[in-house]
């Protein structure tokens, strides 16, 4: 926003207003974002889905274990520094009934009735994921008497945490307990374990450190594996103990079905007793004091915030609205630009005068890097070999251990060429074929890809113009049979190849596809060739080819046929990757946005196309259906039904130019909606589950997708054999 330049005072003080006022404007709408991704993130957080680790180790060796451990009680007090570790066993004819991995709001209420039904008392070790979101319920377990005891935050395998890990998980499971019952307690049960004699080499440090925290730690001698449901039957068997000696029972009240549990309890207690035991509390059965303490001032009043934002976050769908004006707006402007710039891209390469140059006729390279690709090599290269456009083929094999390298040596085909490497991943093996190519343009694509005769020759006439670096081709989905491939076929012949036709006309493609894409070597040396940076290479270097100058096109007539996912799981592992590839790759170049000439040109216009439609939109896109179950729940039903068939309306007014100017039978999008509904869920899914990645620092590692060869060489047209291939494999 600008303000005309004013000279008297009151016009001054007008614009001074002005500015007090325009920070607000756009910062509200920023903090209520981050509000929502806080609570989203929040929510992640209580549900595991952030910071959690679900490894479990193997058993080790029990050799620094004291053997006065293996052969002890269930309690282990480490507590007294430089002291021993001393074990504690239930006294005869009591029995300590103890629950883990709750509260489960289902589950855990109806164990505390059975409880509550015949006196009895137990122990309730709670993680703070389920405490934190049910605190009603670890209230009441203490209101009726019974101890409450730590069992984790996010419930993982403590031999693999660090030391402050581990204190976190301690200090956050207090945290809830002290905002959702004002409680501190001093009793631990770490996960996955079990007997004191299961006690190694792993699990011991954690045992002693645990100790000098202050905290008993509580396994048990008795276990009744309703985790495993058994029957009520198994479950009381295993459950009773013999000789009428005490025990600490192992149950759970969360993580499935329990109504076996609480079916058992209504016979055991009762059984039980009438044999003269006592269900009691731990320390009441050791005979000391309590295990609880209460909590005050600022630890009880930060316990109870934090609790009360789980709340917040667990419904936090009423927050959502927010997001939903924005995703409308920026729907609509992309599919206008997409229509728009797509008919004039189409207009300008149609005409009948239009020319790149002089036809482009010199020899080029292909580089196919390869890592397993056996089920798909062979009709790779055997499309190549029948292109109309002269080029050498080289094979980079990246350490396959499935003979793919010998299958194309085997094949004894003049101009192909195998150049073997030890894993390394894509980028290098992409580097190591630039470095063994003899021309001067280099062709990429995938070892699951099959290429028409003339996608060569179409995909390296815009090299005519010597300021072009770099040439998308056009990727169409070879396995479109299935709901799945149908849905991805839809996805790349509008999302993709519509977009790349936008980009194009705004000179900021954004990726040219691994599938197939050309370069002008030249330009790969000034950027130093494949990047190994970020997990999509292919965004990567597209982004510094734009920074250095050169002009990124797309070829329509370059058609690929790739095999895509034809499961969720590799489509979730592969779509990740691209989503936080992409976004690594946009934080790599973000410097681009300050900078002058070129660079500076992409990142004021690039960029923010990319961020903005890439990443920021598809993020928000789910709000639409998210407000269309919200309205038809709570209204107004009619007109949130028209609201969404508009927005499906305009999207398959795109989809269906979109197949028009590819040249594709309009069959497919009769799945359309469903794909909306069903398939974009996933996708939010993915792009969030990147996002929570990319914002609390972690790691992705390439993940090898497993090929069918369904794919085979099309002779200008699709051509798909029936899969025979009763091998379905997930990702690797």
């Amino acid at each position: 926003m600008t303000t005309p330049v004013s000279r008297g005072r009151h016009n001054r003080k007008k614009k001074r207003t002005v500015r007090r006022r325009l920070p607000m404007r756009y910062l509200l709408p920023s903090l209520l974002l981050v509000a929502l991704l806080a609570m989203l993130m929040l929510r992640g957080y209580v549900h595991s889905e952030i910071l959690a680790d679900h490894r479990v180790q193997p058993p080790a060796p029990t050799t620094q274990v004291p053997d006065k451990v293996l052969e002890g009680g269930p309690v282990i007090d480490a507590r007294a520094e430089g002291e021993e570790a001393t074990t504690l066993r239930i006294p005869d004819h009591k029995i300590v009934l103890t629950f883990d991995d709750g509260p489960d709001p289902v589950w855990t209420p109806r164990v505390l009735d059975e409880l509550k039904e015949h006196d009895a008392h137990g122990v309730f070790f709670v993680t703070g994921t389920m405490a934190s979101r049910y605190p009603d319920l670890v209230k009441r377990m203490v209101d009726e008497g019974h101890e409450v005891g730590l069992h984790t935050f996010n419930h993982p395998d403590l031999s693999f945490q660090s030391t402050s890990r581990i204190d976190w998980e301690l200090s956050q499971n207090q945290l809830v307990l002290a905002g959702a019952a004002g409680i501190r307690t001093s009793l631990f049960r770490p996960p996955y374990s079990s007997f004191s004699d299961a006690m190694d080499n792993k699990s011991w440090p954690v045992t002693q450190y645990i100790g000098s925290r202050g905290y008993l730690t509580v396994v048990n001698n008795t276990d009744s594996e309703d985790w495993k449901r058994p029957g009520v039957h198994a479950i009381i068997k295993r459950a009773t103990p013999k000789h009428g000696d005490g025990a600490i029972i192992l149950m759970h009240d969360s993580g499935g079905d329990r109504s076996q549990t609480v079916a058992a309890l209504g016979r055991f207690l009762p059984e039980m007793q009438e044999r003269g035991y006592e269900f009691t509390n731990l320390t009441s059965a050791l005979g000391a004091p309590s295990a609880h303490t209460p909590v005050t001032g600022l630890a009880l009043w930060k316990g109870k915030a934090f609790v009360g934002a789980v709340k917040i976050s667990e419904n936090v769908t009423s927050v959502l609205v927010v997001g939903l004006a924005a995703i409308g707006v920026l729907v609509m402007v992309r599919f206008g630009l997409m229509l728009l710039l797509s008919f004039l891209h189409a207009r300008k390469v149609r005409r009948r005068n239009f020319r790149w140059g002089e036809p482009f006729t010199r020899p080029v390279s292909v580089l196919v890097p390869a890592y397993n690709e056996r089920e798909c090599i062979e009709a790779t290269v055997r499309s190549l070999v029948a292109s109309d456009y002269p080029i050498e083929v080289i094979v980079i094999d990246d350490g396959s251990t499935d003979g793919t390298a010998d299958l194309v040596e085997a094949m004894w085909i003049p101009n192909v060429r195998v150049v073997r490497q030890r894993n390394a991943g894509k980028p290098a093996a992409l580097n190591n074929g630039i470095a063994h190519a003899r021309y001067d343009i280099v062709v990429m694509m995938d070892g699951d890809t099959v290429f028409e005769p003339s996608t060569v020759r179409e995909l390296v006439q815009p090299f005519a113009d010597p300021k072009v670096g770099a040439v998308a081709g056009n990727a169409k989905v070879g396995n479109r049979d299935s709901l799945i491939g149908a849905w991805q076929h839809i996805e790349y012949v509008m999302g993709f190849n519509l977009d790349r036709r936008m980009y194009d006309l705004l000179g900021c493609m954004p990726t040219i596809p691994g599938a197939v894409g050309a370069f002008r070597r030249d330009a790969l040396d000034r950027i130093g060739g494949m990047s190994e940076d970020t997990l999509a290479e292919d965004t990567d270097v597209t982004m510094a080819l734009h920074r250095d100058g050169w002009r990124v096109v797309y070829a329509e007539n370059a058609r690929a046929w790739t095999e895509a996912p034809e499961s969720v799981q590799q489509l979730w592992s592969q779509r990740y990757r691209w989503s936080y590839g992409t976004m690594q790759a946009i934080w790599k170049h973000r410097r681009a946005v300050i900078e002058r000439g070129p660079s500076g040109r992409f990142g004021r216009v690039g960029l923010p196309f990319v961020s903005l439609f890439m990443v920021v939109a598809p993020l928000l896109a789910p709000l639409i259906d998210v407000f269309l179950l919200y309205g038809l729940v709570f209204g107004p039903t009619g007109k949130t039904v028209a609201a969404w068939f508009g927005v499906l309306l305009v999207q398959a007014v795109c989809a269906a130019y979109a197949f028009r100017l590819d040249r594709e039978r309009m069959t497919h999008l009769i799945s359309l909606p469903l794909q909306q509904i069903l398939y974009r869920q996933l996708m939010y899914v993915v792009l969030l589950q990147s996002w929570i990645t990319a914002l609390t620092g972690g790691r992705l590692r390439w993940q090898k997708l497993r090929r069918t060869g369904v794919v085979e060489a099309p002779g200008g047209t699709q051509n798909r054999r029936k899969d025979t291939d009763k091998d379905r494999r997930p990702v690797a």
